[in-house]
């Protein structure tokens, strides 16, 4: 179950529209995960500083349980993600970051209980 989340200080209006779904399928691909497991999360609009400039940017937070333990799966994966992020931003890639945390199935409620019993 893949958490994506995308904070930008690009305003909303030059973040293109449907880019949540597009990011949704793309993190499913990456990932090797079925998309309806695949929540994102589109944040424009922050108050942002990277490398010391407030120029536009781009943070990605990567969570999922099995699939972003290691450098050599997230190697993989950020060349995924950067791929896309730099054709649908417009950003360089070093505007963007990319944090993976691996999670663990009890560290997920879903239906009244953790992934770990379902």
């Amino acid at each position: 179950m893949p958490f994506v989340e995308l904070d930008t200080n690009l305003p909303a209006d030059r973040v293109p529209a449907g880019l949540e779904k597009r990011l949704s399928a793309a993190t499913a691909s990456i990932l090797g995960k079925p998309e309806e497991r695949v929540n994102v999360t589109v944040r424009p609009g922050l108050a942002m500083v990277m490398n010391g400039s407030a120029e536009p940017c781009a943070q990605l937070l990567v969570s999922s349980i099995g699939v972003v333990g290691t450098a050599e799966e997230n190697r993989g994966h950020s060349a995924g993600f950067f791929e896309v992020l730099t054709k649908e931003l417009a950003l360089d890639q070093d505007r963007i970051i990319i944090r993976f945390f691996p999670l663990e199935p009890w560290q997920i409620g879903k239906k009244g209980t953790v992934m770990t019993f379902l």
